[in-house]
């Protein structure tokens, strides 16, 4: 279940683009990402818009099939972008994909990468994240800040989790099965929220498969920080060396955690 309703969704694909072209602002946008090798700025812009306009058309056609990628995915046409360019461009994208998942309501039958009750809830949500993560990207090539609403960097923390600990994710990636045993099991703790947010979570692998739950508990290997160093941190946009956080316990395990379970 989604912490964001699908309204609030829509609007942070909308908002956390307009920051991001923010970043863009008077930048060198030839600048590499280091958290997307091969990339640079103006590349990671076009790949967020692309697939902000790739995930309309799926809306809003209502597409029983993926459309093609190639727009977004072969970036080698994109590597000297302007600002005043692409940062216009990647507003336009977002907004016509809020556009048409209002249109279509939270409840459109369409191609999803995996069975959702709801497609539309499900594309607005993976948007709002992607589109917030890329902005992260974005804002750690070009040394500027990057701040989260609490709830929408919690929001993302869940996406996370529920995805990764999806059970036909072990037979995407068979590798993930060895994380698997006894006493294995890991707790972050955003330690810079309101009580109400629930921001802490329990990364469960003792059983058959991974699973996760909200709650305060011990565990091998606890991670507490601020929401938006636990939220690089996982999403892998910041090495735990670096990260501003405080390991106890067994950092074997997260580094292993880490590692297996990478996405977006």
């Amino acid at each position: 279940m989604a912490a964001l309703s699908f309204d609030r969704h829509r609007a942070e694909i909308v908002a956390q683009s307009d920051l991001l072209r923010t970043h863009l602002g008077g930048a060198d946008l030839t600048a590499p990402v280091p958290s997307c090798p091969g990339w640079n700025v103006g590349q990671l812009a076009r790949h967020l818009g692309g697939g902000q306009r790739w995930a309309a058309e799926v809306v809003r056609t209502r597409a029983g099939q993926p459309p093609s990628d190639t727009h977004f995915r072969d970036l080698t046409p994109y590597a000297r972008e302007e600002p005043a360019v692409v940062g216009p461009w990647l507003v336009e994208s977002a907004a016509a994909l809020s556009g048409a998942l209002g249109d279509a309501g939270p409840d459109v039958a369409t191609w999803t990468p995996m069975p959702v009750p709801a497609a539309g809830v499900f594309w607005a949500r993976r948007f709002a994240n992607e589109t917030l993560l890329h902005r992260a990207d974005a804002a750690l090539a070009l040394g500027v800040d990057f701040a989260v609403d609490p709830a929408v960097a919690v929001d993302a923390l869940d996406e996370w989790l529920e995805l990764g600990s999806l059970p036909q994710m072990l037979d995407i990636f068979p590798h993930r099965r060895d994380l698997l045993g006894p006493g294995r099991t890991l707790h972050l703790h955003a330690t810079d929220v309101p009580a109400e947010l629930g921001a802490e979570w329990l990364v469960d692998l003792t059983g058959d498969t991974l699973a996760w739950r909200r709650a305060h508990e011990k565990a091998s290997v606890a991670v507490r920080g601020p929401v938006t160093e636990l939220l690089l941190l996982v999403y892998r946009r910041r090495p735990v060396d670096t990260a501003v956080v405080e390991v106890l316990g067994d950092e074997k395990l997260l580094d292993r955690w880490l590692a297996a379970v990478a996405f977006g």
